[in-house]
């Protein structure tokens, strides 16, 4: 493919100058243990993947500990993003994008985030949540005015449905839209925004007939520059510090028709389609963030030496980092299945729920194996552990809740689950836990094998 080809050289051009942050942020990795056999990737896959590495290796990783430690995105990346045609993998090329899928979206989220979690957080934020449900929903006047500027990187665009007392539960939001003559007036507060200090495009969800509960919501394109409103300051947080995060205000905000994106009443049926696709580009996120820590790992314990050889000789490393290789490529394994099957139509709510859920637990769990591989470094800020470990935990809290919600759903509700041409039902909440580990394993052992006990046949 023609543009896959533009893109590696594109990477091959890109100029990074050696910053002097600090001794380790600047250090490259000899070696990413990234196995592209059982990835199972095509050729025109892997060559993107390779464009995208090469690219985050030189342009993000050296910059990633003074990212961090600032708690600033540099906002010259964002125009290097839009001119490797990043910003815009799903969106049609009449619009810039590249017309791809979510599994090459996927693909660039992993890869971005093994170089730096938070910088891959923001991209996931603008890209998916924001420029992806505007091409979905927009209409030809909305895509033709806002796409071009959000692919290219000139305009940053994010995504608001969180309220300080309103998460998982989308329903209970208290931002409101009231009908004035030729638009709306926006009244509300939006919080935990990713890239809220910085977009100057915004989805915003808010009820226009709060008396509808769930079929009185609108999606709104909202422009930085709109009368009434204005951004709170930029939140301070535990990791993913260089994802610019704040609270969004909206004061009698006027908001024309023309940039409602859906129907009137119909936001919830925005918000849903795109919440499947958000969680399994997502997904990404973690799957990096395993990669990074195990390539770490294994370069730290080749060199450490103790006792006149390399710790990773002995037998207790070794068998941490076999954990580790297993835990990334089983969470890897689901993820592009998932991916792969959202790209065929076959979206899976349960599946691209499962996937994060899984990929996330495992990301810490990886991430904390790999500081113990590094000792007392591992607990240093000089070495990048410290970072992964706490960008890690971002995608528990932001995903792992909705998903219990979700499981909590399925197992009230009945709703079977399909194992080939046969219907499963699980016996409670918990029993989805099963459905996802089987799930994760099944690609890697390739057996077809029964469904766990805790399943009933229906």
């Amino acid at each position: 493919m023609t543009f896959l080809r533009s893109l590696v050289r594109a990477a091959s051009r890109q100029r990074v100058s050696t910053p002097a942050w600090t001794r380790v942020s600047s250090q490259r990795r000899n070696a990413s243990f990234y196995n592209a056999e059982v990835a199972g990737l095509s050729e025109e896959e892997a060559e993107f993947r390779n464009a995208v590495v090469d690219f985050a290796q030189k342009e993000v990783a050296p910059r990633a500990a003074e990212i961090d430690k600032t708690n600033n995105f540099p906002a010259d990346l964002w125009e290097k993003l839009g001119s490797m045609g990043l910003l815009g993998i799903t969106v049609a090329q009449k619009y810039n994008g590249l017309s791809l899928g979510y599994f090459h979206h996927t693909l660039a989220m992993e890869a971005l985030s093994a170089a730096s979690g938070s910088i891959a957080l923001s991209y996931g934020a603008h890209s998916n949540l924001c420029v992806n449900q505007i091409h979905r929903h927009g209409t030809e006047e909305q895509k033709a005015k806002y796409l071009p500027d959000l692919v290219s990187g000139k305009k940053v665009g994010s995504l608001a449905m969180s309220e300080a007392g309103s998460g998982s539960d989308v329903v209970s939001m208290r931002s409101r839209a009231d009908k004035i003559q030729g638009g709306w007036k926006l009244n509300g507060s939006k919080f935990w925004i990713t890239n809220g200090p910085v977009a100057s495009t915004l989805v915003v969800y808010a009820k226009t007939s709060p008396d509808k509960g769930s079929k009185g919501i609108t999606a709104f394109i909202i422009e930085r520059g709109f009368k009434g409103f204005s951004t709170s300051p930029k939140l301070d947080k535990f990791g993913m510090r260089g994802s610019d995060t704040c609270e969004l205000v909206f004061e009698d905000c006027e908001v024309p028709d023309a940039n409602v994106l859906g129907e009137v009443d119909k936001g919830a049926a925005v918000l849903m389609s795109g919440l499947d696709l958000e969680r399994i580009v997502l997904s990404g996120g973690p799957l990096g963030l395993m990669q990074a820590a195990f390539d770490h790992a294994v370069e730290y314990v080749h060199e450490r030496k103790q006792f006149g050889r390399p710790v990773g000789t002995f037998q207790l490393m070794q068998a941490k980092i076999a954990d580790m290789y297993t835990k990334l490529n089983a969470s890897r394994s689901y993820v592009y299945a998932v991916a792969r099957a959202c790209d065929r139509g076959n979206v899976s709510r349960r599946d691209c729920a499962g996937a994060i859920l899984y990929s996330t637990e495992k990301a810490v769990e990886v991430a904390l194996e790999g500081m113990q591989c590094l000792g007392g470094n591992g607990y240093i800020n000089d070495y990048p552990m410290g970072r992964i470990v706490r960008d890690s935990r971002l995608y528990t809290v932001e995903e792992h809740g909705t998903f219990l919600v979700l499981s909590s759903s399925i197992s009230n509700y009945n709703v079977p689950i399909r194992f080939t041409n046969q219907h499963y039902e699980p016996r409670s909440a918990k029993c989805l836990r099963c459905y996802i580990e089987w799930n994760a394993q099944k690609p890697i052992t390739h057996l077809a094998g029964e469904p766990p006990d805790c399943f009933f046949y229906l």
